[in-house]
């Protein structure tokens, strides 16, 4: 069992930065794919960003690539998000994710995802 934690959602600026952190329990965090997904009111949960088990790879979505750094800290259990320039669209609840399956490789499914924090606000303003 995976127990996840978000944090440093808030408000900012367009144009600004933010660094999302999520603490995870569980002595095999360093096995477990990591994701992080966001939502709109009235939205679906999409992808943002993932990493394997081992930080050796990472996907992220169209929108965020180039603004947008997922990086994990094995020893301190422990997967970071930082988003730069940040603009107006990027406001949704920001969840982090730890998926089950092998840790080799990274997700971009919700699906493949089993286990989820209970989210942070950003909201960014003009």
């Amino acid at each position: 069992q995976v127990q996840l934690v978000e944090s440093g959602g808030g408000l900012v600026q367009a144009g600004g930065s933010l660094r999302l952190s999520c603490a995870a329990s569980g002595r095999t965090f360093q096995t477990y794919p990591m994701g992080w997904f966001r939502q709109l009111p009235g939205k679906d949960r999409e992808f943002v960003a993932a990493i394997d088990g081992s930080a050796g790879s990472t996907s992220y979505a169209d929108s965020v690539k180039g603004r947008f750094t997922i990086s994990r800290d094995n020893a301190k259990n422990t997967i970071y998000l930082q988003m730069n320039s940040l603009k107006p669209e990027d406001t949704a609840v920001y969840y982090c994710a730890a998926s089950a399956r092998m840790s080799g490789y990274y997700y971009t499914l919700r699906s493949h995802y089993d286990y989820w924090g209970q989210g942070t606000q950003v909201t960014v303003y003009s």
